[in-house]
């Protein structure tokens, strides 16, 4: 391997490591995010919001390392695909920690108002979509396709909690109306976890598509 290919594979493998921190920054922001609903604590909520913009500076910077090393490397088949996909892999990233940050924001107004009904499977749901994220993020640097696919299976998990946690808090807010503006609140919370596990969905299906150069909906 000549000093170009082995400059080229070293500023691949860094293009993946600073995705992978932007990753573990994101699965920290939803966290963060439900922690600061159960615990009403809203400094943790204005942290979350504020960290958005360090999530959109590492979707930028990342975005500019693709575009730099395509215009000077060149590279083809895979390893352009690989490129390509990390591009719009960060795409997914920054909109998962917009999803963080309108759970603060709905973190806010509720802000110290005792919940209208207890809330475990917002938690639930918390976990498994980080573990999602996280999972997917590594079957992509593996380009393991059939992990990929095993995890965007757990995309249903996710949409049937979604699924039972609107209907716990609509006939809450039908018995009560004055539970109504919070109750829309969390109607909010779930759905913006339930879009994250989406787009972990769309990274699993832009890695069957990295090792396959197939596109696949895995949904």
């Amino acid at each position: 391997m000549n000093d170009s290919r082995k400059s080229f594979h070293t500023e691949l493998k860094s293009l993946e490591k600073e995705m992978l921190k932007m990753g573990s920054f994101v699965g920290e922001s939803i966290s963060q995010s439900i922690e600061a609903l159960i615990n009403k604590d809203l400094k943790l909520a204005d942290e979350v919001i504020k960290n958005d913009d360090i999530i959109d500076n590492y979707e930028l910077n990342i975005e500019e390392k693709c575009t730099r090393l395509i215009a000077l490397q060149q590279p083809v088949a895979i390893d352009l695909r690989k490129i390509i996909v990390i591009s719009k892999l960060v795409t997914d990233l920054e909109r998962i920690g917009d999803n963080a940050s309108n759970i603060a924001y709905k973190v806010k107004e509720i802000g110290a108002q005792p919940l209208i009904k207890e809330m475990q499977d917002l938690p639930k749901m918390r976990d498994i979509v980080v573990k999602m994220l996280r999972d997917s993020l590594e079957a992509f640097v593996n380009m393991d396709i059939v992990k990929a696919k095993e995890i965007a299976a757990r995309d249903e998990e996710i949409d049937n909690l979604d699924e039972q946690i609107n209907f716990e808090l609509l006939e809450v807010m039908k018995k009560n109306r004055e539970t109504i503006k919070q109750g829309t609140s969390l109607l909010f919370i779930s759905r913006f976890l339930e879009r994250i596990g989406d787009h972990s969905t769309n990274i699993c299906e832009r890695t069957v598509y990295m090792k396959t150069g197939k596109w696949t909906e895995l949904e």
